[in-house]
């Protein structure tokens, strides 16, 4: 018995005339092909898509667009990578007509063409609507941090750079000192020559002066901290480490976990993203009233309040209370949710039976808040378990509190509705992150970066949907 051998490299093979015949009838490039073409690239604002008169011709932009969504599909990002793969992927030689550009036009093509290609994802959306694979009933959202073309080192807040000016001037005065010390010393036994010190001390003081420009250019800005590398991105909690990283903003459908809609935003937190991205799914679906699951993160009361002016339905749970870390008061049974309110009286009952009247309104973090305080706190047996102040627990009550109110209720009575959100909208990020290959990313600017994720979100949609309606269904969609 023998291993299977193979052939001899030198004999000669005759290889099929036509490419095609090397591409089966059910291989995704069949679909990229036909999906590019159907796009008017000129309406969707591609560069060169609209040819001059004079000059070198350039590529199609649509040759350019179906190698990168073949990239991405393939884990393949590099715009290096993507100038080897036209020249020995027989698939590549197919789908672009065994065209071969250079790494450069590649890479300028995502970079230039950073809001067409979100708009492509945006038509790949709606070929999706039109087959009808959104439930539009129910979404989830959440955000998840990729990390930046910037390192930690080339990251910097306001504290970081006070302490490596102190460390600077900690060395100077200490090389200073040696000068003075190497001046009384026998030249035999000097440490380090003078020309050496003054030397060290010249390239600390020249890198005072860079962290004092830094740190004027970041009081000026307004920011809380600045990146060198790429000025957009922000230092963020990413699996409990700190990492400089961009905030990824998804939304996703429960009927077949496809990406609706998705955004880049450098916050470090997403307090502030329910809205906006609630607003655009219910757009897209133009649906009358949409549910919306999201986690602790995206507790807002302003964003919810919104939410619900718009017909959009909103299941966040509610987070911790805040405690005193250092007194560790209120404890838990003087927790505020356990304060009773009774609307007909505009009154709290607090748990050792006490009632709190509306004292006044007050204005807090652009909301207007009314106040209610007991008479009776001083002389209760629980108040150094409920409160520190002086002047007696204080509730406080947003104008709004009804609708946070409600939305406690729905949570608590919708808890497997409620639970969705996990698999809902953290499947497709580690999708992203492990099998199409984009746990960081390649381009600097935020804007590029939206671009560039937005091609990792058409490669995960498309592949999503030829697993549900297949290669030919989804052509003939088309």
């Amino acid at each position: 018995m023998k291993h299977i051998p193979g052939i001899d490299r030198r004999q000669t093979i005759l290889f099929p005339e036509v490419i095609d015949e090397y591409i089966e009838e059910e291989n995704p490039v069949q679909f990229i092909d036909v999906f590019v073409d159907t796009l008017d690239l000129i309406e969707l604002d591609f560069s060169h898509a609209e040819l001059k008169t004079t000059g070198r011709p350039p590529y199609n932009p649509a040759d350019l667009l179906k190698l990168y969504i073949y990239g991405y599909l393939n884990r393949i990002r590099s715009s290096r990578w993507l100038e080897k793969e036209c020249k020995r992927n027989i698939e590549l030689m197919w789908l672009l007509k065994k065209l071969s550009p250079d790494f450069k036009t590649i890479a300028d093509f995502r970079k230039d063409n950073r809001e067409a290609i979100k708009r492509v994802c945006r038509e790949f959306v709606l070929l999706c609507k039109k087959l009808d694979l959104f439930g539009g009933e129910l979404v989830g959202i959440d955000g998840s941090k990729f990390k930046a073309v910037n390192s930690k080192k080339k990251n910097f807040n306001e504290a970081k750079l006070k302490k490596r000016l102190k460390e600077i001037e900690e060395k100077i005065d200490g090389y200073f000192k040696e000068l003075e010390d190497n001046d009384n010393r026998e030249a035999h036994v000097k440490s380090l020559d003078a020309q050496e010190l003054a030397e060290k001390i010249d390239l600390l003081k020249k890198r005072r002066e860079e962290y004092q420009e830094l740190l004027r250019k970041l009081k000026e800005s307004g920011e809380s901290q600045i990146s060198l590398t790429d000025p957009d991105s922000r230092a963020m909690v990413n699996n409990q480490r700190i990492e400089v990283c961009y905030n990824v903003q998804i939304t996703v459908d429960d009927k077949h976990k496809l990406i609706l809609d998705h955004g880049v935003t450098n916050e470090v937190k997403d307090t502030n993203q329910l809205s906006k991205m609630s607003k655009r799914a219910k757009e897209i679906l133009e649906v009358d009233e949409l549910g919306v699951l999201a986690d602790k993160g995206y507790f807002n009361s302003v964003e919810i309040k919104e939410c619900v002016d718009n017909g959009i339905i909103p299941y966040i749970p509610e987070p911790k209370p805040t405690i005193s870390k250092k007194i560790n008061v209120p404890e838990r049974p003087f927790y505020k949710n356990e304060f009773r309110y009774e609307k007909e009286r505009d009154v709290y009952i607090c748990p050792a039976g006490f009632e709190l009247p509306f004292r006044n309104r007050a204005e807090h973090h652009g909301r207007v808040m009314k106040l209610y305080k007991s008479t009776e706190c001083a002389n209760c047996q629980f108040k150094s378990k409920c409160t520190r102040n002086p002047r007696g627990r204080i509730i406080y009550r947003w104008e709004h509190e009804e609708i946070l109110e409600e939305m406690k209720k729905r949570v608590e009575n919708n808890r497997e509705k409620v639970k969705k959100r996990q698999w809902l909208v953290e499947h497709p990020f580690g999708t992203l992150k492990r099998a199409f290959n984009q746990g960081y990313m390649l381009m600097k600017g935020i804007e590029k970066v939206a671009g560039e994720i937005s091609l990792s979100i058409l490669a995960y949609n498309i592949k999503r949907v030829i697993n549900i309606v297949g290669l030919k269904g989804l052509i003939l969609a088309l």
